[in-house]
């Protein structure tokens, strides 16, 4: 029989949730700080000795026919004395015991769930339910006690359930549907040179709950071979949802792409693309209160029947269905949006919504959830520096000492505590030259955490919106340094660092991303990396996973290698120390030689700004005078983008030349087919440029045995070069020229990298790359 689970907390939440939006208080009143919370929550059962039962597990079945739903959680406190039984539920908060008039109703709903739950299980008449707030800055308690006679919890639970059951019986409905129609699904496509040993690794993976890391060639077609495979293992019953997580809009969409296309074969399969609050607010300006915008007005007291009208009426949730439902039900889109993705078999969304510990989907990975997701992960390369950024977080002395200035006025006791940050920091500034490495931050944890409070506080009164908002920026700010410190281990490196701006910073710098990168993944059955560029790939290994026993294949690709001309100029070279105006000459001449062999559409890719710069001068003062030269510029906008890209649609007569650094926004995730795009030149290893996180990620590697300079500087270049390689052979049908402009490209360690593709490289000189190009070009492939 079909077992659906829920937690006691998520049904109340779910259930009974009602009211505003309201980003002014940012949801602190009740805000309940989980590692310090916890502490106290022992330690205040430790005092209420022997007749008091801490963490009581906690179970209740409903057989609904042909299913049972299970609710299941912990109760803090069972006390038996008395003759009496009270269940305690503890909760840590900010806020002034005395403001607390009664109990929040969502957390005395959590409470009644486990008195009815121990009560039908111990078939009590009557027991009593006991609310325990502790001010988590003073560890001050004030308890609210009620008693309730069995029947009394009995009718409230029941109806509790009996609304709940209503999305269940949705959810077995459904399911049947969707898994009859997995069964009859077929590979949409005959297919490629080993794409169908591709998805069989896939699924095998799945099967025995593993990790999978997919070094896929372009042309594999690695979106449909990952997801036709994991939805093939959900009709399996190996999966419950798929998650298809991505850095880039351009491949959510081919995801979408990939799930459309099965559906029109006969999937019945539901599709949720997660989109960015910014882009999907139906208002002009995004300010989530009662007062400013209409939907975060009652948004809660009508989300759950806008997502049950959706998710039971329409099979389309697209961005624009996601807006018209919002606008029908008048609630928030991309709440609604979030709400939808609980009752979905598939989400397509960013990195940030599984991982990031500030933006990731509590509604799927909570404390404690575990369920069998497949993680699709496209693009894994970007989790890398993406992990890093998501685990870190960082301080500056300067917003302490603005936000001083604004609320000396108002807050004598604020403005206290926001002088004790800014003494410790100017105490660390003193010391501090250009970065200094920090082996603890002292009692600076402490400070925040009473600044944290305070401003709990300070925002209850009546606050000027200005401040507020700077206040809340702030807040937001410290609770985002204090969480990633509550994670502070050998994995991290806190270092203090006087800015090139004159500002100064602290920040808690996660370098070794895994243990983090896996925690989350535990919550899930499987995952699956893939990317063109996973070279090396026991670098991302070690990197994005600590299983010693995770899978790692290399797609063969199914393009001819002939259609494809890799040449290294020998005599040329990116160095910091070699460049000049002559070597940006000779760079100049690479180009223009290349394309006077075929006229048609190229990219350069270059290390910096300023190096493209030069290069595109002297390359203006020696090409033909009809070539159109295109140049990206820092901060372009969409619009500016688009109207780049759009110039590819076209080849001009003398050829056209685009003038891109490499890591940006042309670098991957464009997709320039045929004629579009026949050459690409590359400048330079693709080396991020010397700063000090540079440096003290590679210092961290070196102590500990292990290639700094690799894992800082050479991996994470040559991905570059090989992504905006990538950009020129996108089908079969195309054919182009990869001209790598650097002498260090001959050197050992980088030709280890080369993908197997770029095994049949030639060398070549200014003097003979014409020739080599033509030649190229005259094989005549049909």
């Amino acid at each position: 029989m079909e077992e659906i689970k829920i937690s006691v907390r998520n049904l109340v939440e779910f259930i009974l949730r009602g009211g505003d939006i309201d980003n002014r208080h940012g949801g602190l009143i009740d805000k309940e700080a989980m590692q310090l919370g916890s502490k106290l929550h022992r330690k205040i059962q430790g005092q209420m000795g022997a007749s008091y039962r801490a963490e009581v597990a906690l179970k209740h079945s409903a057989d609904c026919g042909n299913y049972v739903i299970t609710v299941e959680g912990r109760a803090d406190g069972i006390l038996s004395e008395d003759g009496k039984v009270t269940v305690d539920e503890i909760k840590g908060i900010y806020k002034d015991l005395a403001l607390l008039k009664e109990p929040l109703d969502i957390h005395l709903a959590q409470a009644k769930c486990y008195a009815y739950i121990y009560g039908y299980q111990e078939e009590l008449k009557n027991i009593q339910v006991q609310m325990t707030y502790c001010n988590l800055e003073t560890e001050d308690i004030r308890r609210f006690l009620r008693e309730y006679s069995f029947e009394e919890l009995e009718h409230w639970f029941c109806a509790l359930m009996e609304e709940y059951r209503k999305w269940c019986e949705y959810q077995i409905s459904w399911k049947a549907i969707r898994q009859e129609s997995i069964r009859e699904v077929e590979f949409p496509f005959p297919y490629r040179d080993g794409q169908k040993d591709l998805a069989t690794a896939v699924y095998r993976t799945i099967w025995h709950r593993k990790k999978l890391f997919i070094q896929a060639p372009t042309g594999v077609g690695k979106t449909i071979s990952t997801i036709f495979p994991a939805v093939k293992a959900v009709g399996e019953g190996l999966g419950e949802k798929i998650f298809y997580l991505t850095a880039k809009t351009i491949t959510r969409t081919v995801a979408a792409e990939a799930f459309t296309l099965l559906k029109n074969r006969g999937l019945r399969y539901k599709v949720v693309t997660l989109t960015a609050k910014e882009k999907i607010c139906a208002c002009d300006e995004m300010d989530c209160n009662p007062e400013h915008c209409p939907y975060a007005k009652g948004h809660y007291d009508r989300i759950n029947d806008a997502v049950y009208d959706m998710v039971t009426n329409y099979s389309d949730f697209s961005r624009d269905a996601l807006l018209a439902q919002s606008e029908k039900w008048q609630v928030c889109p991309f709440e609604l949006s979030l709400d939808v993705s609980l009752w979905v078999d598939a989400v397509i969304c960013d990195y940030n919504y599984v991982f990031d510990p500030r933006a990731r989907l509590k509604r799927f990975f909570g404390e404690g959830m575990k369920r069998d997701y497949i993680f699709l992960i496209d693009e894994a390369h970007n989790l890398v520096e993406r992990g890093r950024e998501m685990y870190s977080a960082a301080l500056l002395k300067e917003d302490f000492m603005e936000l001083r200035k604004e609320v000396k006025s108002c807050s004598k006791k604020l403005n206290g505590w926001l002088g004790k940050c800014n003494r410790i920091m100017l105490d660390w500034k003193r010391e501090c030259e250009t970065y200094e490495i920090l082996e603890n931050l002292g009692n600076f944890s402490i400070v925040l955490m009473n600044l944290c409070g305070e401003i709990e506080e300070f925002l209850e009164g009546e606050v000027n919106q200005k401040v507020r908002e700077q206040v809340l920026d702030l807040y937001f700010s410290v609770r985002s340094f204090l969480d990633v410190y509550d994670k502070w281990d050998e994995n991290y490196v806190a270092y203090t660092e006087l800015q090139d701006d004159g500002k100064f910073k602290v920040k808690l710098y996660c370098v070794d991303t895994a243990v983090n990168l896996q925690e989350c993944m535990d919550r899930g059955r499987s995952t699956i990396f893939f990317s063109a560029t996973l070279l090396p790939v026991d670098y991302y290994i070690r990197l994005l996973s600590k299983d010693k026993d995770d899978y790692a294949i290399y797609a063969s690709s199914p393009f001819d290698v002939s259609r494809k001309e890799v040449l290294i100029g020998a005599d040329v070279s990116s160095k910091y120390t070699k460049r000049s105006l002559s070597e940006y000459q000779k760079m100049a001449s690479y180009i223009q030689i290349a394309i006077e062999q075929r006229k048609g559409n190229y990219m350069t890719f270059f290390p910096s700004y300023k190096m493209m710069e030069e290069v595109a001068d002297c390359f203006e003062k020696i090409k033909e005078e009809k070539t159109v030269v295109l140049r990206q510029s820092s901060g372009m906008r969409e619009r500016e983008r688009e109207e780049f890209l759009e110039a590819f649609e076209r080849t001009e007569e003398a050829g056209q030349v685009g003038f891109c650094v490499m890591g940006g926004i042309f670098g991957e995730g464009i997709d320039l087919k045929h004629d579009r795009l026949i050459g690409v030149i590359i400048v330079g290893t693709g080396l991020p440029q010397v700063c000090n996180e540079r440096e003290i990620l590679k210092n961290y590697y070196d102590v500990k045995q292990e290639d700094g300079f690799a894992y800082a500087y050479q991996y994470p270049g040559m991905n570059k070069v090989l992504q905006s390689a990538g950009r020129v052979i996108r089908t079969q049908e195309d054919e182009g020229v990869i001209l790598l402009l650097d002498d260090r490209f001959l050197q050992q360690k980088y030709r280890e990298m080369f993908p197997r593709e770029w095994q049949n490289y030639m060398v070549c000189n200014l003097r003979n790359i014409g020739d080599k190009i033509k030649d190229f070009w005259n094989r005549g492939r049909g």
